[in-house]
């Protein structure tokens, strides 16, 4: 009888066998990030290969609205640990099966505000990671004449500044949309606000910097810029209407 090769050699030697056959593109490490964001203070930016996979298949025309929706639910639970690292908590005891044993829990309940309808597309990811987390909902629509966000609905829980609250969207685009939501939130007694987006247009970074400078944008990527219809490019088209299969 032939002798079996242990598991673990037959992978070593498919696994150089594959590195044999491929060179791959190496990923942009650390500094990379920073001389993008040196320019953006207000912007942390998310640099993951798995989330720049994902996008890049989310921005592609031909990606159906099933996929579409997935891949956004996907990346924006990728993105969520960078997003809640830095969480207030405080140390809890609870019983395993053996003893008691210290631990930590979130200190302060998390809000989850997504600008309807496109940034419901995100909530379920972050949700995933956190589903103690709150959502309220924030209803805009952008005046395609003025290009100035308008409300149609709010909705927030009454102890929404008691905790930290993140405003969900996939694009920032001029920034209206979202300094409009952070208004509302601080109206709202919110002092602890962050903003989860995909995909980041500088415009939109300065509008935030000029009216709300201490608040911080998550992104997965840092477009180009606006075009004359202040459309994000290369963008990923309407986020919306890709979500909910309406284009």
């Amino acid at each position: 009888m032939a002798r079996r090769e242990p598991t673990v050699y037959l992978f070593m030697r498919m696994h150089a066998y594959i590195n044999l056959q491929v060179d791959p593109e190496p990923w942009p490490n650390a500094p990379y990030t920073a001389a993008m964001t040196a320019e953006h203070p207000n912007l942390r930016l998310i640099h993951h290969p798995l989330i720049a996979h994902k996008l890049t298949q989310a921005r592609h025309r031909d990606t159906p609205t099933p996929t579409f929706r997935r891949l956004l639910r996907e990346i924006s639970g990728l993105m969520t640990a960078e997003i809640c690292q830095d969480l207030p908590v405080h140390e809890v005891t609870v019983p395993t099966p053996l003893e008691q044993a210290h631990g930590h829990a979130l200190a302060v309940p998390l809000t989850l505000v997504p600008i309807m309808r496109a940034g419901m597309g995100l909530t379920d990811g972050i949700l995933d990671l956190v589903p103690e987390a709150r959502v309220g909902l924030i209803g805009l629509y952008r005046d395609e004449q003025t290009i100035q966000p308008v409300t149609y609905y709010t909705n927030l829980p009454g102890d929404v500044g008691e905790g930290t609250a993140l405003i969900i969207d996939p694009m920032l685009a001029s920034g209206g949309s979202a300094n409009h939501a952070i208004s509302i939130l601080k109206e709202h007694g919110c002092d602890r606000i962050r903003v989860v987006v995909l995909v980041a247009a500088p415009e939109g970074l300065a509008a935030l910097r000029e009216m709300h400078p201490e608040i911080t944008v998550f992104a997965a990527a840092l477009d180009r810029g606006l075009d004359e219809n202040s459309y994000i490019r290369p963008g990923l088209g309407d986020a919306g209407d890709r979500l909910f299969g309406t284009a």
